[in-house]
């Protein structure tokens, strides 16, 4: 159910979601899970392996349903939509960049970049340009007409971080996007990503197990078996028999 006026997200968060709980395969992922991002902010989640992280961010950029709860972006009900309209959502309003760069190999590298503009129906010329404007800010313009086959890892993860600014979208979305590379690699695709958060007010939702990343952000928010750090041994500490990915967490930010 949508929830009523005086119960909507507060004005000044882009992102909010409220009681979240979502199971995987009838195991509990997250329980009671409420957080909130401004406009142009960044926030780190961080934890290990397995603490929730990116269940919690499949669920706020709308890959994922909950099966309770409410997740709200701009003041509208991101749990209420459809799947069209979550997919249109997330091909217009937000970007995602993961641990794996998952490019098209039969697309040049142009096109993996433009890919979000291509589907939203802009012109060639259009996409191209503003593909080619963000793959010259992370140093790899040079590759634009190469397919992904001639491209480094690390290369290619710098393609992802282009495909997902390329629309300027309201959030990005961020899972592990630095875990495969090494450290002058992580410094560039986290500078750019940075720079472009500040300048164009873009928020940033980034899980991380890694302290180097989690420093670029405003505001951490810390999971440990699938609940904030601080409350995990309180609530009855760690289990080893809690799968990966399939932790309880509730939260509150």
């Amino acid at each position: 159910m949508v929830a009523p006026p005086d119960n909507a997200p507060p004005d000044n968060d882009v992102l909010w979601a409220r009681s979240v709980h979502y199971s995987h395969s009838g195991s509990p992922g997250l329980i009671g899970v409420s957080v909130g991002v401004r406009q142009g902010e960044i926030l780190a989640l961080t934890g290990p392996r397995g603490s929730g992280k990116t269940t919690l961010l499949r669920c706020l950029a709308g890959h994922a349903v909950p099966v309770q709860g409410e997740i709200w972006f701009n003041s509208v009900p991101v749990h209420t939509m459809g799947a069209l309209a979550r997919e249109r959502l997330r091909r217009d309003r937000f970007g995602w960049i993961g641990p794996d760069p998952l490019l098209l190999p039969e697309l040049k590298v142009w096109e993996n970049a433009a890919l979000p503009l291509l589907v939203a129906g802009a012109s060639h010329r259009t996409a191209k340009a503003a593909a080619c404007e963000w793959l010259d800010r992370l140093d790899i313009g040079g590759f634009a007409r190469k397919r992904p086959r001639a491209l480094t890892r690390a290369e290619s993860q710098r393609v992802a971080l282009a495909r997902a600014l390329v629309n300027e979208p309201a959030v990005v979305f961020a899972d592990e996007p630095t875990a495969p590379l090494h450290r002058a690699e992580r410094a560039l695709l986290l500078r750019t990503l940075t720079t472009a958060a500040r300048s164009h007010e873009i928020t940033v939702v980034l899980a991380t197990h890694d302290e180097e990343t989690a420093a670029v952000a405003d505001r951490r928010v810390a999971l440990l078996d699938g609940r904030p750090a601080g409350t995990a041994a309180a609530v009855g500490g760690p289990s080893d028999e809690t799968p990966e990915g399939q932790a309880a967490c509730s939260l509150s930010a």
